[in-house]
């Protein structure tokens, strides 16, 4: 029997998504849990699976277009099967039709496949117009820059036409990139004046970017915060880890992000208003422990959500998480990486940020941000000796939970870090 998939409702705020590329046609097979299409949400490009097996009977909507949730996309069935598809036709026509709302960019064509010829869209741009900047994203243009690609033969498969990462990898991987020829080491002559502009640029906001605007400010005019503050010692961790490293391979090893994921967990089972959400007349609190990840992204920020992280063992969460964060950074993030935390980790100590405060993720009551662990003179009976600490804050919905609460969640927390044998019986 058919069965209609449709536009998934990747998050509690989500209206609609933008279905950027179709990865089956039209008459080919598909199995359960394979990728259907790629979409855009205010969060990230997703991949929407299959939910049933079969041939893919009709695509409803085309590639590009701004979809409402909900609003059926394609058909999948046995092949040959007849179904009423200008009955689904007409249910997704009048939304597809619609204009995209006034706050979100018009959508833009489909990109094609990677393509190694000189007449890719971004080498017509740069023929036609040498002046005009080609479409890349930063993390894209110092990758070409190192691997000396000329981006004027690689054709973008981002937003717009835009390249990004993965495209240059692409390229390099097919050989298809023409490297930039190397440009003699001249003298050095007379110091000149550098010539800066001082133009104005005008960037438009993704559809990320513009769901980070609207959710913060929502989220810091709306939720009344309180934050308290605590310094960790680390010394412990920073053993344990090292120690527990040397006994795994490279692509194993475990990270002090991967042991404040696990001790936050542990902790947050004893204080239920923190792993909770404010609901208008009550509090939900929530019966699972989903450990939120604050990702960096090109253009923004993503939160990866690691299921029942309470439960499970260091190792497996540093693999998860570590899995799910190179999706995110790949634009291929599944709708179940990114849905259902129940409590945030901002974590910016990778970039030696001594400490900081974050802002609530709604509809979560809490988030902790994280900062570095540094080696410092700390006193200890009476003598001065190195040592390591981190400072640590957790910003609290004051609708749901308390001052004291969230002081008495930051010293049972620094009983796991501080003694983190206990992470691991």
């Amino acid at each position: 029997m058919a069965e209609t998939i449709s536009m998934p409702k990747l998050g509690f705020d989500m209206a609609e998504g933008t279905l950027v590329r179709w990865v089956r046609n039209e008459g080919e097979q598909i199995n359960k849990g394979d990728v259907l299409a790629e979409i855009e949400t205010d969060k990230a490009t997703v991949e929407v699976e299959s939910s049933a097996s079969g041939v893919v009977l009709k695509l409803l909507v085309d590639q590009g277009a701004v979809v409402p949730v909900s609003t059926p996309i394609a058909v999948v069935g046995e092949k040959g099967e007849k179904v009423d598809v200008a009955a689904l036709e007409m249910e997704s026509a009048p939304e597809n039709a619609a204009p995209a709302p006034a706050q979100t960019p018009a959508p833009q064509p489909a990109p094609e496949p990677v393509s190694s010829s000189p007449q890719g869209a971004a080498a017509k741009e740069a023929a036609t117009n040498p002046e005009e900047r080609i479409k890349v994203s930063p993390l894209a243009r110092r990758v070409a820059e190192e691997k000396n690609v000329n981006l004027g033969a690689v054709q973008g498969t981002g937003p717009g036409g835009r390249i990004v990462r993965r495209d240059i990898e692409a390229a390099l991987a097919g050989g298809e990139a023409t490297a930039v020829s190397a440009q003699p080491v001249s003298p050095l002559g007379p110091p000149t004046a550098v010539v800066v502009s001082h133009e104005d640029e005008i960037v438009q906001l993704t559809k990320l970017r513009q769901a980070i605007a609207r959710r913060m400010a929502e989220s810091k005019t709306s939720i009344p915060h309180f934050y308290v503050s605590h310094e960790y010692k680390m010394d412990a961790v920073m053993a344990m880890r090292k120690q527990i490293n040397e006994c795994l391979p490279d692509n194993e090893k475990v990270s002090v992000n991967d042991f404040i994921v696990k001790a936050v967990a542990l902790t947050l089972r004893q204080y239920l208003n923190l792993n909770a959400s404010f609901a208008g007349d009550k509090v939900v609190r929530h019966g699972a422990v989903n450990i939120g990840v604050a990702v960096a992204v090109e253009n923004g920020l993503l939160t990866i959500a690691h299921k029942n992280t309470d439960q499970k063992p260091l190792r497996q969460i540093a693999s998860e998480v570590k899995a799910m964060v190179a999706r995110a950074r790949e634009g291929k993030v599944k709708p179940d990486d990114i849905e259902g935390s129940t409590f945030s980790i901002s974590n910016l100590g990778m970039y030696d940020v001594e400490n900081f405060i974050a802002i609530v993720n709604p509809p979560e009551a809490a988030i902790l941000a994280v900062g570095s662990a540094r080696e410092v003179p700390v006193v200890e009976d009476g003598e001065i000796k190195p040592g390591w600490r981190m400072k640590a804050t957790i910003s609290v919905d004051h609708r749901v939970s308390d001052g004291v609460e969230a002081a008495q969640f930051m010293q049972t927390l620094a009983g796991f870090l501080e003694n983190p044998v206990r992470m691991l019986v």
